[in-house]
């Protein structure tokens, strides 16, 4: 008998119907929310985690900063939070989404709010 192990599904972030990374991990199970990036590499350039639901994050554990957006119910961007460091949290009370990626990478995509975001 070995150890369950939880796989996540992976999606293309696309941002203004344009795809624009990928792979994002899709966490959207008890387990793969609460470990999110935690004892995790940082992410590579175009890569993420999308956490749903969502309304707050932490860099509890984490040894690098990371961009955070936050994406609500119409998948509309409300906020974007870039390179949250370690030991940090950050909420946003309407959002129903979080988009984690690379520290930079929402600046280099140009992601903003208002934009539309959509997981493919």
């Amino acid at each position: 008998p070995g150890r369950a192990v939880t796989v996540m599904e992976t999606r293309k972030l696309a941002v203004n119907g344009r795809v624009v990374a990928g792979p994002v991990w899709l966490a959207d199970r008890f387990l793969t929310r609460l470990r999110g990036l935690i004892g995790r590499p940082p992410l590579a350039g175009g890569h993420g985690l999308a956490i749903v639901p969502c309304r707050g994050v932490h860099t509890w554990f984490m040894r690098y900063p990371i961009d955070v957006i936050f994406v609500d119910r119409n998948r509309m961007v409300v906020r974007v939070v870039t390179g949250l460091p370690p030991w940090r949290s950050a909420w946003c009370r309407k959002g129903e989404m979080v988009v984690e990626m690379a520290a930079g990478a929402a600046g280099q995509l140009g992601i903003k709010a208002g934009d539309r975001l959509e997981l493919r």
